[in-house]
């Protein structure tokens, strides 16, 4: 019996590559994991694949957001169920991929959604806008060190969730996360991770080249339908620094460097969170056989 795929693992590893290979091989179709490729018009900033790149394969849950809607992993959650449960229907293996572990969780376990208070949530939110999110992720550091890892510091949004279910559960906001059981559906979870070195150079360049490729004529065409008004993608890597140099606070250089370290600190956040998960099988992105690596670990291929 066929199963899901997800190739999961930190940013500028190759998994999209991988993703569309193994989709090829086992005639699957690709789903997205990836927070940010999930809105319409953020391609150079998020490295979403071209669709002339795509070969043919099917790919869901891409450009599905406009730049002003607030993501939700509860959303998402239930449409790429959706998505999976209608490509196992009709036999064919989805190919999940992306670096939004909390994405990938809320997919594969039973990830549940506590409820919401506006009143606790609007004192963070009004704390947020006094204080600056890095204030609060360092008390969210504090009180629930492996939520801190998951949520970036500029993620305010995410940073005063977290902190208003631990204030109205009492627990962690972690302790909210499932224990790692068998996957739902079965999955099969590969992680794709490369040398530190190697890869922080390869973040360097994938840097270098969103900016030479547009990154700020698509960040500009973006404000012009709303993106100042998003709350999760004005906050995306690469987007974030260049409208605080189209705001005057930087240079567009400072701006490209600020997101080369950044994406690189996001790095190893994406690294501790995928980690954790004794279920995901681990392979080196430069080898040369990663595809017929990756496929040996899937059960039902031979």
């Amino acid at each position: 019996m066929i199963t899901p795929i997800a190739v999961v693992g930190p940013t500028a590893t190759g998994k999209s590559d991988l993703a569309v290979a193994l989709a090829e091989r086992f005639g699957g179709e690709v789903v997205n994991a990836d927070a940010m490729q999930l809105y319409r018009g953020m391609d150079i900033g998020t490295a979403k694949m071209p669709v002339s790149e795509r070969r043919g394969v099917p790919h869901h849950l891409f450009d599905v957001l406009s730049v002003t809607e607030t993501a939700s992993v509860a959303a998402y959650q239930r449409e790429t169920r959706a998505v999976i449960e209608d490509l196992l229907a009709s036999g064919r293996p989805p190919i999940l991929v992306g670096g939004s572990g909390l994405y990938v969780q809320a997919v594969l376990d039973d990830l549940k959604f506590p409820g919401t208070d506006d009143a606790v949530r609007l004192r963070f939110e009004a704390e947020l806008a006094a204080a600056g999110s890095e204030a609060l992720h360092r008390r969210l550091q504090e009180l629930d060190p492996a939520a801190a890892i998951a949520i970036l510091p500029s993620n305010g949004r995410r940073i005063v969730r977290a902190l208003e279910v631990i204030e109205l559960t009492g627990q962690p906001f972690s302790a909210n996360l499932p224990k790692p059981g068998p996957a739902r559906y079965g999955t099969v979870q590969i992680g794709v991770d490369r040398e530190v070195s190697e890869l922080d150079a390869r973040v360097d360049l994938r840097v270098d080249q969103m900016f030479a490729g547009g990154l700020e004529a698509e960040v500009r065409a973006l404000v012009r339908i709303g993106l100042r008004d998003g709350k999760t993608a004005s906050r995306a890597l690469g987007y974030q620094q260049v409208l605080s140099a189209m705001d005057g606070a930087c240079t567009i250089d400072f701006a490209a460097e600020e997101t080369k370290r950044a994406t690189r600190r996001f790095v190893r956040r994406q690294r501790s969170w995928f980690r954790r998960d004794q279920r995901i099988t681990w392979l080196d992105g430069a080898r040369p056989d990663l595809l017929e690596a990756a496929g040996n670990l899937v059960p039902w291929s031979s």
